[in-house]
């Protein structure tokens, strides 16, 4: 077993023994070929807890601090995304979000799922915002299928004012996937952005939250 299985394996049984969580939908997942997974986001931990929890393995971004820190904490937390598969990115710079799409799409063109979080930074306030059309662009370059996911109660495992988690019960849906023409990166962006609402839309039916007008301006997480 290679360090990412291990990592991740060990992450489900911690989580599964802690939180006790309910999992809908793990059919709905595509068992080959690239796939993008699109939750909303209430949490710090949803990726881990979306990686941990998925039959097959999903990377999403994680701030590229977590991957330089120095120390026995700047090990351990580089360790442990690296082992879960996270991928260091560069926040709030357009040309570093310009090439993280590009890493995403050669993930997909080579078959492996990757995480997107529509919304972009996590809802502080439980709403759910409208989607950004990142989502949209992979889904039509690529024709990958979209996995919507429904997170449910993440929030309370560490409340955004809180340094220590707190194990608790939390619910995950799986939607069943959405399937996009493929029409490579020269589409318009009103297709881009009916796409995205439509990954919104699934979003929404599985989690129930009111959904916001606009987009989400809090602190990128």
């Amino acid at each position: 077993m290679g360090v990412y299985d291990l990592t991740r394996s060990s992450t489900r049984g911690l989580i599964a023994g802690l939180c006790r969580p309910t999992v809908v939908g793990l059919q709905n997942v595509p068992t080959g070929g690239g796939f993008i997974v699109a939750p909303n986001h209430l949490s710090f931990l949803d990726s881990v807890l979306v990686q941990a929890l998925m039959p097959r393995p999903v990377a999403f971004f994680a701030k590229a601090e977590y991957f330089t820190g120095t120390g026995f904490k700047g090990a351990l937390m580089r360790s442990f995304f690296q082992g879960v598969g996270s991928i260091p990115v560069e926040r709030g710079q357009q040309a570093a979000s310009v090439q993280a799409l590009k890493t995403l799409l050669g993930m997909l063109e080579a078959g492996d799922g990757v995480g997107i979080y529509p919304e972009g930074s996590r809802s502080r306030d439980g709403l759910l915002y409208r989607g950004r059309t990142g989502v949209g662009w992979l889904a039509l370059t690529t024709g990958a299928p979209v996995v919507p996911v429904g997170l449910l109660g993440t929030d309370r495992l560490q409340p955004a004012d809180r340094r220590w988690i707190r194990p608790q019960h939390f619910t995950m849906k799986i939607g069943e996937p959405l399937y996009f023409d493929k029409t490579g990166p020269n589409h318009s962006l009103p297709a881009r952005r009916q796409v995205t609402d439509a990954i919104m839309d699934a979003i929404a039916e599985l989690t129930g939250q009111q959904r916001a007008t606009g987009y989400n301006k809090s602190a990128v997480e």
